[in-house]
């Protein structure tokens, strides 16, 4: 199974800006994901096309199972 983490951040234009990340740790709490946001809010990391990311929006671990019926 795959996982991804999802953080759903809320930018200037009002409008949901996403960043996914692969294999996040096992037992990660959303206290640990809140802080991590909240860091990357309050030190302007990232900006996206509708400005500066100014809250957070949500955040969720995503589990997708993919079963190959031909590799190459």
């Amino acid at each position: 199974m795959e996982r991804t983490l999802e953080l759903i951040f809320v930018n200037a234009a009002g409008r949901n800006t996403r960043f996914t990340l692969d294999d996040p740790k096992a037992g990660l709490t959303s206290t640990e994901v809140e802080t991590v946001m909240n860091d990357i809010i309050a030190r302007n990391i990232f900006n996206s096309t509708g400005g500066n990311l100014v809250s957070i929006g949500g955040a969720r671990i995503v589990t997708r199972e993919v079963t190959e019926l031909i590799s190459a």
